[in-house]
């Protein structure tokens, strides 16, 4: 990832990170809303639900448009599928480090001399 693909996933993390605005973007994802309707849906101020949208808005996982006075707010389908690919790659990428750190784990061991855990020691009589 470069410069630019790492601030994004910065924004995407930071909206995220909030669990008014996961939902939000649940909503808006499944339909167009009102900023109104989706205070509504809040116990909090009008002004808070406002701030939440613009951080997911900032983020580019929303995008608003006026209709008259309404504010209304849209998922954005492209950028949360493009936040399933980065995330679909580091998921490989740490698979893969799994995936050598069992391949380590299984080499065989240099033969030290030392007793380990699994070898028994003798009995004492």
């Amino acid at each position: 990832m470069d410069g630019t693909d790492e601030d994004r996933a910065d924004a995407w993390f930071h909206a995220l990170s909030d669990r008014t605005r996961r939902d939000i973007l649940r909503r808006v994802l499944a339909g167009e809303h009102s900023v109104s309707t989706l205070a509504a849906s809040y116990d909090m101020s009008f002004a808070a639900v406002q701030k939440h949208v613009a951080v997911l808005e900032k983020a580019g996982l929303l995008t608003k448009r006026r209709q008259g006075r309404e504010a209304l707010a849209s998922g954005d389908v492209a950028a949360v599928r493009s936040m399933a690919e980065m995330l679909t790659e580091l998921e490989s990428l740490w698979r893969g480090r799994i995936s050598r750190i069992d391949e380590l784990i299984a080499l065989p061991q240099p033969d030290t001399g030392r007793t380990t855990a699994t070898t028994p020691l003798p009995d004492k009589d």
